[in-house]
C-alpha cells in the first residue's frame, strides 16, 4: 500500500497542466499504481471543467480558480463514501504483472529493463543513471541502491522528489516503499538506509545538485555539480 502522495496542490497542478514537465513525470509515474491518487485526479479534472463552465465574462485569476478548485474538492472528499469498487480478476492480474516492469510513463528513457541503462558507479552499493537533463533546469535520474546498504549521507541544495520503484528505504523520518512519493526542500539532509531484503531502485528529480556530506563521498560533488544542469548554467 502507497503512504506517501504528492500534495493536493501539486495534484491541482498536474489536472491543470501547469507543473514542470520534470515534476509531472514523477507525479505520472505514482499515479499510475496508486488508486488514492487516480481517485483524487479524477475529482479535479470533473470540478475543473465545472469552474471552468461557469468562468464568468470578466476574467478571474488563476489562483483564485485554483483556490476554489482545491476548497471544492476537500469538500467533496468530506461528504464522499471510502468504499472502493471491487478489482476484477484481470485487473489484478495486469497489477501482478506490472509489478516486474518499467512504468510506462518511463518507457520513453528506459526502453526494455534497468539494466540496460548507463550506470555511473559512486560507490561500491550505489550507483545513478541520467535520464533527462532539463536545459538550466531540474535533473530526472535513477538511483540503485544494494540490498541493506547506505545511501551516502548528503544535504539538499534545492527541491527533490523521489519516487519509489521497487524495494524500500528508510531515514530518520520513516520508511518508504513501492509507488511511495516524497518532496523534500532545500536543506534538508539524511541518510538513506535500504532494507535488506531487495535492492532499491529510486526515480529522483532534484531541481539544483546534493552535496554528499562524509569525508569520502564529497569528493564526488565537483562530479554531481558538472553534471547538474542548473549548475552548467550558472557557470
Amino acid at each position: 500500500m502507497t503512504h506517501y502522495h504528492p500534495s493536493v496542490e501539486m495534484l491541482t497542478d498536474y489536472a491543470a497542466g501547469s507543473l514542470p514537465l520534470t515534476h509531472a513525470l514523477c507525479v505520472s509515474t505514482h499515479i499510475e499504481h496508486c488508486h488514492e491518487c487516480q481517485q483524487q485526479l479524477r475529482k479535479l479534472e470533473i470540478l475543473g471543467s465545472h469552474l471552468f463552465d461557469d468562468v464568468p465574462t470578466e476574467p478571474r485569476r488563476l489562483d483564485d480558480l485554483k483556490q476554489n478548485l482545491l476548497s471544492k474538492l476537500r469538500k467533496s472528499d468530506r461528504v464522499s463514501d471510502n468504499s472502493h469498487p471491487k478489482e476484477s480478476t484481470e485487473s489484478k492480474l495486469d497489477a501482478f504483472l506490472e509489478d516486474y516492469s518499467v512504468p510506462k510513463s518511463l518507457r520513453q528513457f528506459v526502453k526494455k529493463s534497468y539494466d540496460q541503462l548507463s550506470w555511473t558507479r559512486l560507490s561500491p552499493s550505489f550507483k545513478i543513471a541520467t535520464l533527462y537533463n532539463e536545459e538550466g533546469g531540474a535533473q530526472v535520474a535513477l538511483t540503485r541502491v544494494k540490498a541493506g546498504a547506505h545511501m551516502p549521507s548528503h544535504t539538499h541544495t534545492g527541491d527533490e522528489i523521489t519516487l519509489v520503484l521497487e524495494g524500500a528505504f528508510s531515514d530518520e523520518a520513516g520508511i518508504y516503499r513501492k509507488g511511495d512519493f516524497i518532496q523534500r526542500g532545500a536543506n534538508h539532509k539524511h541518510k538513506p538506509i535500504v532494507t535488506k531484503d531487495a535492492e532499491c531502485i529510486c526515480l529522483t528529480v532534484l531541481d539544483a545538485p546534493i552535496e554528499f556530506t562524509g569525508w569520502f563521498t564529497r569528493l564526488l560533488n565537483p562530479l554531481i555539480r558538472r553534471h547538474h544542469p542548473f549548475t552548467r548554467a550558472e557557470g
